[in-house]
């Protein structure tokens, strides 16, 4: 058993190591670093927890302000109603009373002196809409397609005049909406009025609205309301008789948006169908207001996505200005991918074997039209300081001098020809006249004839023989001159492709047809 040492005693001193000193400072370092890194992530969860905090409070505020605001809407809807029902049934029997006395006298005057424009036809849309006949007034309205600004300010002071306008306006479209009773004229080109159809449900949208509280509420009787879900309906299961929504006319689709949003029926369930035939008409104008009005607003960044992703940059600039989302699209970027695709598109155009003749036409004319669309775009979101259209209207002015240029008709030198029968000199060709009779009625030559670089034949040359009789003396002169013994083997066939031309009643004046070099190449 060992003694223990002696305190007082004096023992050897163990010298610390510098391994174990680096080992402690190691250790004291991690421990530092994993006390700081600790700290921060207790400090983010508590800024992350302050952040959800104030972001539930401010939630719960507006849901507060909204519930109030709602409250109030339908506090002042309800004290309203009265008074609003009030004016309508009192413009009910006004309009009922100049009907009955429409009917009774035809001669009776406008007692509210409107003045027309000049050529009657406000004077005969308000007799319709006053009498309530909606096949008449249909018909008036098909008739007047060029004068659409015209009608667009005059239909809403005529649907007025209506004892139930709303009713009018459903009896005045059931032709075409929401199955076209025409059956195959409907197909017929140029015959297709949905434009009608649309100009009518706006018109109606003014007309329908409460006197006293606005769009808010419109007065549609409650029959006609459920007759118009009705059509609504109607026009959905007639889809998967038209082969689905891809291919349901652009106006068709217009004509059922609006009618939902001008009868107030847009239905929650319905929003992915509203989604898809916006998208799939999204170039129409009306088509981001109608998105908006039919509560798309929330699903509106995806829908300009898919419009980029698509290649419709254009439309999906318009659909950004619409619901404020400028900034997450900017719209310059934008237009440069559209017009980027437009010349992509026009080269693929140049390149297709198909259209060699109208190739150069077509692209131009897709170039163009891209141009001139994103010009006005810029002009209308005052886009001038960010993009500078000047380049664009030159660009724009270069196709249309170039198109101006190719209209010209070419001209042809007048050259000196020698009479085949008696070789006696030729006044000069006429242009017109050979052109259209040479160049249209045979086939291009062979690719090995060249096209003439001279007017006459060079002095020294000995003229080319006579082709053989079954040409007579009509045949074309050869744009070469050919040695004797080229010719000799030739008899009683004349095989040369270039010179093997069928017989043309425009010869008979003897003159041989003028040959222009655009012909060859």
């Amino acid at each position: 058993m060992g003694s223990i040492p002696d305190p007082g005693e004096l023992t050897e001193l163990t010298r610390p190591s510098f391994d174990e000193f680096q080992r402690q400072t190691s250790l004291m370092t991690s421990c530092t670093l994993l006390w700081k890194e600790l700290s921060d992530h207790f400090t983010s969860l508590e800024q992350n927890l302050q952040k959800k905090s104030e972001a539930l409070k401010h939630k719960i505020q507006t849901l507060d302000t909204q519930t109030k605001a709602s409250l109030a809407s339908l506090k002042k809807r309800e004290v309203t109603i009265d008074g609003s029902v009030e004016i309508a049934l009192e413009r009910v029997e006004e309009r009922r009373e100049l009907a009955l006395k429409s009917l009774s006298d035809p001669d009776y005057e406008n007692p509210d002196g409107e003045v027309d424009d000049g050529d009657g036809s406000f004077m005969v849309l308000k007799s319709l809409c006053l009498t309530m006949e909606s096949r008449e007034f249909w018909n008036f309205v098909i008739t007047k397609k060029k004068e659409i600004e015209i009608l667009r300010k005059q239909i809403p002071l005529a649907l007025a005049e209506c004892v139930d306008p709303a009713k009018f306006v459903i009896e005045a479209i059931s032709e075409v909406f929401p199955v076209d009773k025409r059956g195959e004229r409907s197909g017929e080109k140029g015959n297709d009025l949905g434009w009608a159809c649309v100009l009518i449900l706006e018109s109606l949208i003014p007309v329908v609205v409460d006197p006293v509280i606005g769009k808010s509420r419109l007065l549609v009787t409650p029959s006609v309301k459920e007759r118009a879900k009705e059509i609504a309906e109607t026009w959905k299961k007639s889809l998967e008789e038209r082969g689905g929504i891809e291919n349901v006319k652009t106006p068709d689709v217009h004509t059922f948006l609006q009618h939902l949003v001008t009868f107030g029926i847009v239905k929650k369930d319905d929003v992915d169908l509203y989604r898809k035939l916006v998208v799939g008409s999204a170039w129409r104008k009306q088509m981001p207001k109608l998105a908006v009005s039919l509560g798309l607003g929330d699903k509106m960044p995806d829908m300009i996505e898919e419009l980029i992703s698509r290649g419709q940059q254009l439309d999906a600039v318009h659909f950004t200005y619409e619901v404020g989302l400028v900034d997450k699209f900017p719209p310059v970027p934008l237009l440069k991918a559209f017009l980027k695709d437009a010349k992509k598109a026009a080269a693929s155009v140049l390149e297709d074997p198909e259209n060699t003749g109208r190739a150069a036409h077509l692209a131009a004319r897709k170039e163009q039209s891209a141009l001139r669309a994103v010009i006005k775009c810029v002009e209308d979101y005052k886009l001038e300081a960010q993009f500078p259209p000047e380049n664009l209207k030159k660009r724009l002015e270069q196709l249309e001098k170039a198109k101006t240029e190719k209209k010209r008709p070419a001209a042809v030198p007048a050259n000196k020809r020698t009479r085949a029968s008696n070789g006696g000199p030729m006044p000069p060709a006429k242009a017109g006249r050979l052109t259209n009779a040479y160049v249209s009625s045979f086939p291009a030559p062979p690719t090995f004839v060249r096209s003439p670089s001279h007017t006459q034949y060079p002095t020294g040359v000995p003229a080319y023989p006579s082709p053989p009789a079954v040409y007579g003396s009509r045949s074309p002169p050869s744009p070469y001159a050919y040695s004797p013994e080229a010719a000799a083997p030739i008899a009683g066939s004349y095989p040369v492709a270039p010179l093997n031309y069928p017989a043309y009643g425009g010869y008979g004046n003897g003159f041989a047809p003028a040959y222009q070099q655009a012909y060859y190449r």
